[in-house]
């Protein structure tokens, strides 16, 4: 037996003031994003920004389904139509923030799993990090510098 240790690092930044202007303007859009979700189920809206390497910003919102696994997460919805819009332009940044209607969401959300595979799909067909940010209604913001941060032991085509 052999023993793997994994490590990950992560830039925390205490608030949204303390980003990089691009940072800060491409988190305000997800916030205007997050606006537009459809949450009636959960009470829990997240919103997403692109950045593409040709400067374009895309939008992405939760949207729910009465039946659950038909709905669609933030993440998802704006990769998926990058994808389909802008399918030569790299994927650079992305910056999700998620509110709830039932707590504060004072600490930073992550991707779910299912939007933490999606995004790798993408990085790994770019072979190009995407870098994420991440972030509740207020508070800390976490910075991570590539998909694989945050899901080390990807699947990828290379598996198939």
């Amino acid at each position: 037996m052999k023993a793997v240790k994994i490590e990950t690092t992560l830039e925390i930044y205490n608030t949204i003031k303390d980003l990089p202007q691009e940072i800060q303007n491409l988190m305000e859009a997800a916030v205007k994003a997050r606006e537009n979700a459809y949450a009636p189920y959960s009470n829990f809206k997240v919103g997403a920004a692109i950045l593409l390497q040709n400067q374009k910003v895309v939008t992405g919102s939760n949207q729910e389904n009465a039946s659950y696994p038909s709905g669609l997460c933030a993440e998802r919805t704006a990769i998926y139509y990058a994808g389909a819009q802008y399918p030569k332009a790299k994927m650079l940044k992305i910056a999700v923030t998620a509110s709830s209607q039932n707590q504060i969401t004072d600490t930073p959300i992550p991707p779910c799993g299912a939007c933490r595979q999606a995004i790798a799909e993408y990085e790994i067909k770019q072979n190009h990090p995407i870098e994420i940010y991440f972030m509740g209604v207020k508070g800390k913001v976490v910075k991570s510098n590539s998909l694989a941060n945050l899901l080390p032991l990807a699947f990828d085509h290379s598996f198939l």
